[in-house]
């Protein structure tokens, strides 16, 4: 057996245990320090390396001195391409556009790699085309190719960086670094919103996975290695002369410091933790000239990051002598003490020197300018963000590169997914498996009849995770992966390359007695704010496959247990059940790579061994901060033999409520703290639905049970017409905050079968703190849905927010009402994103 408790040689760990407070993670006990105040002179200084030729810097400014006011606002907002054209960026003088996760070319997330391409020439064309004596500045094109470029079909998927961290191997890192930055210049954008450079403290945070690891040494040791590989080491040679393109660290700062790991909360920690343990990795960041860092979501000490000028301008800027520019996160401006998304001058007197107004960017673009105008942005200020912008722009290389499509690396379609790109992959995820269990099961032998089940066996989407193809990876099938390879493939073609056989059997049923069984299960994809948990466990559905387990062992079979997760949870069952267990994070396209370490090789030695070591300690419950399982290194690799295994205990220490996170009605039922009513419109004679069939109404309406997916899967309501109407709500008691979901364009998703045409308008709303709020949806693509097929119907949650909802108060988040008569089974009621509904509701304001 093999772990260090620490890996890299650095006195930041010890430094930080000696001098931290007791009461840090209280925050600061100083009672005169003002919340967010900071001592930039108690951070370090850096070295920013020289970027730029005199010639460079001259060209800056003169093109600074040619630009109106119109067009130096331009330069500083940022839209997104769902929400922008060519026309709107030649009109305003934008300065940059990025992709969301879920836009595309189009409106199509999985739009060929050759739309995107010629989409960036005609935003380039439009950024040049000036009248004359009018400065023509090339547009820059942001993408969050997080691991790999992730929202091109076809290109090279990485493990997310939590596997990453566990590979231990910067050398790697860098190579990673420079594949993505490769392809994504295929398709013609030249930045990158990455690395991510966290350092997450609270797993249940739904963003930790794209954390190297919860050790600040760590994290600082891949940072300038990444950099690197996305922008080549720093010199005044334009960045785009090579294979390679813009960076930008994020989230600044110590987004993965947040109270209960929720997603953009607040850090209350003291300004020492900060600085050491969320603020190291910034100090490679800058001696490696990263040029971009976004500021996060997040607060520290109450003041919202993208308005804290201490951390900004003092720290960032002043201090630690960043040289590149600053952007805020999407319309995280918006969450700023007295802004909104359309006006926030604080942000921008704070040193921001880039807004990135996905939809908000018109009405930001001119409340900006008229605050310049009007002086409460000084043009000082101004000027010094837009010579950053055109730095950054200058440096790449933009005012010389030509078109997208003329550059090197362009329209190369045969570099996405290239067999030379997914080999490193598959080295990655050969190198970020962690083995916590073999009792003598591992290697495998090849040539044996392999069962493979589990419901993440086959699934390329599952293994990859969140900011896939769409922002939260989800509503995805492996025919949108090519090229990409199933752990269930991977395995297959191992096994018969050695003569040996596999079956696939998800639920365990095998069809020919298996010599040893595969199981593979896990979390399901999620990003941001979707994937915040309130304990460190599965959710009870995705736990299924224990049972699988326990029955395989019952029958004989040895059992390997392959875990999908992008954080460390309490599966003690799952450990227990199984003969070896594997830790396979995140793994992206190659899933190949992880047959690699399973099995024997020729001469029956493993062909490969284990080298991965826990980026964090592993927990022995599901409570937060309770005791360790494995500590942060830990990684048993074949050399250590097989080890002995006591029994865990399987007291979870936390209640097990269920939660699935903006699930309120699934498989027929209302989750916990949910419940389902029939009622009069205007909320009279309410029928609670805790058991069917029900009637209600007075005889008006009756539920029924109706199979979908599974058996009594649905709930059918038949309501006929009568003057008080009717309504199917689901409500609880207890209001919940919607905003965050509805800035990041989440949806409403109705799974819904439409047993017969209604014989009257249905309207759609939300009800706040028990109460109507805003105005309802009357939708046409309701009354349009094909009658005995289901749908799944998606309503996105701005459309609520427009009618009036206060989404930060909400109680009912699905209420149907008629006056007339309707047929309908629901099957499942959650938030989600576009690429799960079938169709997609406009929004309507009458």
């Amino acid at each position: 057996m093999r772990f260090k408790t620490i890996l890299y040689s650095s006195l930041l760990p010890l430094a930080l245990a000696s001098t931290l407070p007791a009461t840090a993670s209280q925050g600061d006990s100083s009672p005169e320090k003002p919340s967010g105040a900071v001592n930039p002179l108690e951070w370090p200084e850096v070295a920013y390396p020289r970027v730029l030729t005199a010639d460079g810097e001259a060209h800056v400014q003169t093109l600074l001195a040619s630009m109106s006011a119109e067009q130096k606002v331009g330069q500083i907002v940022q839209a997104d391409i769902g929400s922008v054209t060519p026309e709107d960026v030649r009109e305003f003088h934008l300065g940059s556009v990025l992709n969301g996760g879920n836009s595309g070319p189009g409106g199509n997330d999985l739009a060929p790699a050759r739309d995107w391409l010629a989409l960036a020439d005609a935003f380039y064309a439009a950024s040049m085309d000036r009248a004359p004596g009018q400065p023509a500045i090339p547009i820059m094109w942001g993408t969050d190719a997080v691991h790999g470029h992730s929202n091109i079909v076809g290109a090279t998927l990485f493990p997310h960086n939590v596997g990453l961290g566990a590979a231990r191997d910067p050398a790697l890192i860098e190579r990673i670094g420079r594949i993505t930055a490769i392809e994504i210049r295929v398709t013609g954008q030249e930045w990158t919103f990455a690395p991510t450079v966290t350092v997450p403290q609270d797993y249940r945070w739904g963003r930790a996975y794209e954390g190297y690891s919860s050790d600040p040494a760590l994290v600082a040791s891949y940072v300038g290695s990444m950099i690197r590989g996305l922008q080549g080491p720093p010199s005044t040679a334009p960045i785009l002369a090579g294979p390679h393109v813009a960076a930008s660290t994020k989230h600044f700062l110590a987004d993965g410091a947040t109270v209960d790991g929720k997603d953009q909360g607040d850090a209350t920690v003291s300004e020492l933790e900060l600085r050491l343990i969320h603020g190291a990795p910034y100090i490679p960041a800058m001696e490696n000239g990263v040029a971009t860092v976004m500021t996060s979501f997040s607060s520290w000490q109450g003041v919202k990051i993208s308005g804290n000028r201490g951390l900004i301008a003092d720290i960032l800027k002043d201090r630690m002598n960043f040289r590149g520019f600053v952007v805020t996160d999407w319309n995280a401006h918006g969450q700023v003490a007295g802004c909104s998304n359309a006006s926030c001058p604080v942000a921008a007197n704070a040193g921001i020197d880039m807004f990135m107004a996905p939809d908000s960017w018109r009405a930001l673009y001119a409340s900006t300018l008229a605050q310049v105008k009007d002086g409460t942005i000084p043009m000082a200020r101004l000027d010094d963000a837009v010579a950053r912008v055109l730095r950054v722009k200058q440096r790449l290389g933009l005012f010389d590169a030509g078109k997208p499509s003329a550059r090197a690396y362009s329209g190369r379609f045969d570099l996405l997914g290239a067999p030379e790109h997914r080999a490193v992959a598959r080295e990655a995820v050969r190198k970020s498996l962690v083995l916590l269990k073999n009792t003598g099961v591992l290697p495998l032998k090849p040539q044996a009849h392999i069962l493979v089940a589990g419901d993440g066996a086959d699934d390329i989407a599952r293994q990859s995770g969140g900011w896939t193809l769409s922002w939260q990876g989800t509503g995805l099938s492996n025919g949108d992966f090519l090229g990409a390879t199933s752990l269930w493939r991977g395995i297959e073609q191992n096994v018969a390359a050695a003569g040996g056989s596999a079956e696939l059997a998800p639920d365990g049923k095998f069809g020919r007695h298996p010599d040893a069984a595969i199981v593979v299960f896990g979390e399901t994809p999620y990003a941001e704010f979707q994937g915040d948990i309130p304990s460190l466990q599965l959710r009870p559905e995705l736990r299924r496959p224990f049972a699988t387990m326990r029955k395989l062992k019952a029958a004989g079979i040895p059992v390997v247990a392959v875990m999908i997760t992008g954080r460390p949870l309490y599966i003690n069952e799952a450990l227990n059940e199984a003969d070896a267990f594997v830790t396979a994070w995140l793994p992206g396209s190659e899933g190949a790579g992880v047959a690699d370490l399973l099995f024997a090789g020729k001469d029956r030695a493993p062909a490969f061994d284990f080298q991965g070591r826990l980026p964090t300690a592993w927990p022995a419950t599901a409570r937060h901060g309770g005791p360790t399982l494995f500590p942060f290194g830990y990684g048993l690799t074949y050399a250590d033999g097989p080890q002995p295994w006591k029994a865990l205990s399987q007291d979870s220490q936390v209640a097990d409520d269920g939660s699935g996170g903006g699930v309120y009605f699934d498989k027929g039922l209302a989750t916990p703290s949910w419940s389902l009513t029939v009622s009069q419109a205007d909320g009279g004679d309410p029928l609670r639905v805790t058991t069917v069939p029900a009637t209600g109404l007075s005889g008006r309406a009756s539920v029924h049970a109706a199979d979908h997916t599974v058996q009594e899967g649905a709930r059918q309501f038949v309501i006929a017409a009568g003057p008080a109407g009717a309504a199917v709500e689901i409500a609880a008691q207890n209001a919940v905050d919607l905003s965050r979901e509805t800035n990041g364009d989440v949806m409403l998703l109705a799974t819904l079968r439409l047993d017969a045409p209604p014989s009257a308008p249905v309207a759609m709303s939300v009800r706040c703190d028990g109460s109507d709020c805003g105005r309802p949806l009357h939708l046409p693509e309701f009354a349009a849905l094909a009658p005995g097929q289901w749908r799944v119907l998606g309503v996105p949650l701005k459309c609520f927010a427009a009618t009036g909802a206060d989404m930060t108060r909400i109680t009912a988040p699905f209420r149907l009402d008629t006056r007339g008569s309707l047929n309908i089974s629901v099957s499942r009621v959650a938030l989600g994103g576009g690429m799960e509904a079938d169709v997609i509701a406009k929004c309507p304001l009458d």
